[in-house]
């Protein structure tokens, strides 16, 4: 793995007998939110697939699994969704439709299923890669033609900041995706990001 602002955050090991592993953004979620709510303490996990381990370099399953995984500490984001606490490693994305209304996005990885949506984002860096945007139709397909490749930002219509924590307020409920499922549907969002909650065998 590589280095953040200085911080050597990667190294090799095998994973532990008996720690879980995970093969999609989902799993992953559903490990750390059961475990925290549970009060315990968060295992090494084995990342096998999903949008943050494309992020992280996503070297295949046999890799996880043997004695020169690589290791990281990754960041873990919280999102108080309405007054309730979820978790998430990935994503956070609040719309009704890709193509229609307003779009927030919190995102810990750079991709989201086949587009590099958060071109800047890093996993291990303490920072969530926000964007929000309430494009035209004809804006928006142009952005959807460039989210591939990661060119769709810069745009005038598209804000994108970074930060370890962030709030935003819908007019209307709004569906809340948690990496990439559907969690609720709510009005008031805040995230911050837990840097180097969790650590990864890849």
């Amino acid at each position: 793995m590589g280095v953040v602002r200085g911080v050597d955050w990667g190294g090799s090991g095998g994973l532990p007998e008996g720690s879980p592993l995970a093969s999609s953004d989902s799993e992953l979620r559903r490990i750390v939110s059961d475990v925290r709510r549970s009060g315990g303490e968060l295992p090494v996990v084995g990342l096998t697939g999903g949008d943050l381990w494309r992020t992280l370099g996503g070297p295949g399953r046999s890799r996880a699994l043997s004695d020169d995984a690589t290791l990281v500490a990754v960041d873990i984001g919280s999102a108080l969704l309405d007054g309730e606490i979820h978790w998430f490693l990935a994503h956070l994305v609040a719309r009704r439709s890709w193509m229609v209304g307003r779009c927030w996005v919190a995102a810990n990885a750079a991709h989201h299923g086949s587009w590099n949506l958060a071109p800047r984002a890093h996993p291990g860096d303490g920072l969530l890669d926000l964007l929000e945007s309430d494009l035209s139709t004809r804006q928006r397909l142009q952005a959807h033609r460039r989210l591939h490749a990661g060119n769709h930002v810069p745009h005038p219509g598209i804000t994108y900041s970074r930060s370890s924590a962030a709030q935003t307020t819908f007019r209307h409920l709004t569906p809340v995706y948690l990496d990439g499922e559907r969690i609720t549907s709510c009005r008031q969002i805040s995230v911050r990001l837990e840097p180097s909650a969790l650590r990864l065998a890849l």
